[in-house]
């Protein structure tokens, strides 16, 4: 392996590792949202709308990250981001609403620089070919992040530890982390250095202006919010007032979700690479999706073996990443940063503002009745069944933009206005 190639892949671990770390802060609310409920003095839907203020800065600065890792590369800012987290989980663990409110915010703002950065270093120094595999891995770190916060942080929680002290902890580990990016990235992609970049908001123009790359934010926002509004926010609670399992139980059967991203997520990926397509692992992964969520929300919960469907689901799922190949593919190569920072923005933006939504929903169909009952999960969270059909449907909209399909038709691989 040349020097450049290791460098660029010791970059690229390190940055997946730190995605890994923010996706544990992401979710962990999930198996803590009694005692968030007792320290801060809010309903379950007030800690759910806390814990979806993530996503509010999460959304908006995934445009910031974009254009940065254009303009400076990864050294030049994925630190900073690292290090946001970081102090964010500081501000949670005070135990004081307003600064709590501001460290979720700060989670989000900060921890999208490690997605963008991540698949920045990767589609900027690996072969265009490898590049649905290695997105797909970058994203088995952060659902391997997801499913620790639920099945790690739960017996934490379980056993004793306070949610403030993991959350102090964490905050503490954002931080090394944050050195540990500034000393190991490459000063600046040398693959990227040389390359004339347009002006930001000529950018951003290029980008919003292309349909398909609203169609890939889109696509990938109605397929990952099961996963992000329902699984991570909800569905520990979900299976303990709508099935009665125990709390251990239901932290296990919900951290099965982003524990099958870790599998779906490369593996759909590198199939998609491999058929040289990607439009038919998107649309096969969301009717995968669709069929799960299904059986999850009405189906008998005693026909399958444990963890079987939440496994599948989080699998198929993955395929909300594909979109972030695609997109990227589908515009300039000199703006990778920016293409996944759009693609993040259109995605989380659906996050941001229906996790509120849902929470209210749920709220209101059951009339504050504690615990919720079964019938109140299924009506509030139907719609979400819709989401992804729409998304199957959109697909039928994108334009192919595999291999296979730029051996067929070089000349369309771009569009730009």
């Amino acid at each position: 392996m040349s020097k450049v190639a290791r460098t660029a892949t010791i970059g690229w671990l390190i940055t997946a590792v730190y995605y890994f770390f923010q996706y544990t802060l992401r979710s962990a609310p999930a198996v803590m949202m009694p005692q968030l409920s007792d320290a801060f003095g809010l309903t379950a839907a007030g800690v759910a709308s806390m814990a979806g203020l993530f996503y509010y800065g999460y959304s908006p600065f995934s445009l910031v990250a974009g254009v940065a890792m254009d303009r400076m590369g990864p050294r030049g800012v994925v630190p900073i981001g690292a290090a946001a987290v970081g102090i964010g989980a500081l501000m949670f663990a005070s135990g004081n609403t307003a600064l709590a409110n501001a460290g979720r915010f700060i989670q989000g703002a900060g921890g999208v620089f490690a997605l963008v950065g991540a698949a920045y270093i990767a589609t900027t120094n690996f072969p265009a070919s490898r590049a649905a595999t290695l997105i797909g891995a970058t994203q088995m770190f952060g659902m391997a992040g997801g499913s620790a916060g639920q099945f790690l942080v739960g017996p934490l929680i379980a056993s004793g530890v306070s949610w403030s002290t993991f959350w102090a902890g964490m905050g503490i580990g954002g931080l090394a982390i944050a050195v540990a990016l500034y000393l190991l990235l490459p000063s600046r992609d040398r693959a990227d250095s040389h390359t004339a970049k347009p002006d930001a908001m000529r950018g951003f123009g290029i980008v919003f202006r292309n349909p398909q790359s609203i169609l890939c934010g889109i696509i990938a926002g109605l397929i990952f919010i099961p996963t992000t509004i329902f699984d991570m926010v909800w569905g520990v609670r979900y299976l303990q007032e709508g099935h009665g399992f125990d709390y251990a139980t239901a932290v296990l059967r919900s951290a099965s979700v982003p524990f099958g991203w870790i599998i779906g997520c490369p593996l759909l990926g590198f199939l998609s690479d491999r058929i040289g397509r990607r439009k038919p692992v998107i649309a096969g992964g969301a009717l995968v999706l669709l069929a799960c969520l299904a059986w999850i929300l009405f189906g008998p919960a005693d026909v399958f073996p444990p963890y079987v469907l939440g496994l599948t689901a989080g699998l198929a799922s993955g395929a909300a990443m594909l979109p972030y190949t695609v997109i990227k593919e589908a515009n300039p190569a000199e703006l990778s940063g920016t293409s996944t920072g759009v693609v993040n923005f259109i995605n989380f933006t659906f996050s941001a503002l229906l996790g509120p939504v849902f929470a209210n929903l749920l709220a209101s169909v059951s009339g504050g009745a504690a615990p919720m009952a079964l019938e109140h999960y299924q009506t509030a969270f139907q719609p979400l069944l819709y989401g992804v059909a729409i998304a199957i449907v959109l697909t039928l909209f994108l334009r192919e933009t595999g291999p296979a399909a730029r051996s067929a038709a070089p000349s369309q691989t771009v569009v730009t206005p």
